[in-house]
């Protein structure tokens, strides 16, 4: 998470979400031939990284129709408990400012976020603006808070993440089976998302740098319009919402107990997605130790934050999956790094898509329906 995106979203989702209205539009998202060519770009982009590598296509083949299939669903179970207590560890938050959300609604909204940030190139922000609109359509007023819990639980994901990449380090180093490479990268990668923490971090707790960007933000917009749009009612609204979400922010400063339930919900739901790895080793009955995939999974994660504009996030964690599985496991063949990349996304980004997707569309009817 830059630090571009974290002004984007601290200072624009205050200044649009603030005016649900204009933001409706972009919550109703249609499928078009960009949304099919970048992804096919994307798998293009892995089976050409599997061909210059001479992986065996037919080898992954013949893998994939060995694996236990008990076992495999066994993984989609855990994809769903790992959403569901994501959705936990955002509604302690959320609830404990008073926007009640009941557990059905939060893990419908995670789902509906999720499949936002897979079809929008904007890694997790794209899923958290839409989450702030279904909140704040049905209780008007609340953007700034809802965007404060938001914020509280990526830093508690921020930290998480961070923690479990130093700990597959140790381990990995305690095993002597780390190459100078994949630990060159990791350090940089968990010092870079420290880095990140800490901005992010300030200007939770800065209300002037909010202030200031959001007039910045307003004055380039109007200067652009050349003055034909004036925004001072967005403006009013927008520096409401953001002293709204300091003033969350400074209560979770004093909510220790509500902080570590949020924590807790968050982990467990870290476990299940380690777990939805393991599960995929164990279901083609190749032993794995769990640092390679505590690592693995949190690298990925980071690297799926870059904003290279790839929908589907296609491509590029597929290529970081196979690669670390293969550095990170000497007894491991490509074939067998590339079987377990494959199997995995099936469940982390296909049948994500579909769940979100069905939501979403469940969801948009439900609406139309209210409103009729």
């Amino acid at each position: 998470m830059g630090i571009g995106k974290i002004y984007n979203y601290v200072a624009c989702s205050l200044a649009v979400i603030a005016r649900c209205k204009p933001f409706m539009v972009s919550m109703k998202y249609r499928i078009t031939w960009k949304t099919i060519l970048l992804p096919a770009l994307g798998l293009l982009a892995f089976f050409i990284y599997l061909y210059l590598f001479n992986v065996d296509i037919p080898t992954i083949i013949s893998t994939a129709q060995r694996t236990d299939l008990s076992i495999y669903s066994l993984a989609i179970i855990f994809i769903m408990l790992e959403t569901f207590f994501f959705a936990l560890s955002w509604r302690s938050l959320i609830n404990f400012l008073s926007v009640k959300l009941s557990v059905l609604k939060s893990f419908l909204y995670v789902w509906y976020g999720v499949f936002m940030d897979i079809i929008i190139p904007a890694e997790s922000i794209s899923g958290e603006i839409s989450r702030v609109y279904l909140v704040t359509r049905e209780q008007n007023g609340t953007s700034g808070k809802v965007v404060a819990s938001l914020v509280m639980h990526r830093l508690i994901g921020m930290a998480i993440n961070i923690t479990s990449l130093l700990v597959g380090i140790g381990i990995l180093l305690f095993r002597g089976q780390f190459s100078g490479i994949v630990l060159n990268l990791t350090l940089f990668i968990a010092i870079l998302t420290t880095v990140f923490l800490v901005l992010l971090i300030l200007l939770c707790v800065k209300e002037p740098w909010t202030l200031k960007i959001i007039d910045a933000a307003m004055k380039l917009v109007e200067y652009i319009s050349r003055g034909r749009w004036k925004l001072t009612k967005i403006r009013e609204d927008a520096i409401k919402a953001a002293r709204m979400f300091h003033n969350s922010m400074d209560q979770f400063g004093h909510a220790p107990k509500t902080i570590s339930a949020s924590l807790f919900f968050h982990i467990l739901s870290w476990l299940f997605s380690l777990g939805v790895a393991y599960l995929v080793f164990l279901s083609i009955r190749f032993p794995v130790h769990w640092s390679v995939i505590v690592v693995t999974c949190s690298i990925v994660v980071a690297v799926k934050a870059i904003p290279l504009g790839v929908p589907f996030e296609v491509g590029l964690p597929e290529i970081t999956m196979t690669t670390l599985y293969r550095l990170l496991s000497p007894d491991m063949t490509l074939d067998i790094a590339a079987t377990v990349t494959i199997l995995t996304r099936i469940l982390t980004l296909w049948l994500r898509f579909f769940v979100g997707f069905a939501v979403q569309q469940w969801l948009g009817i439900k609406t139309v329906k209210q409103q009729t």
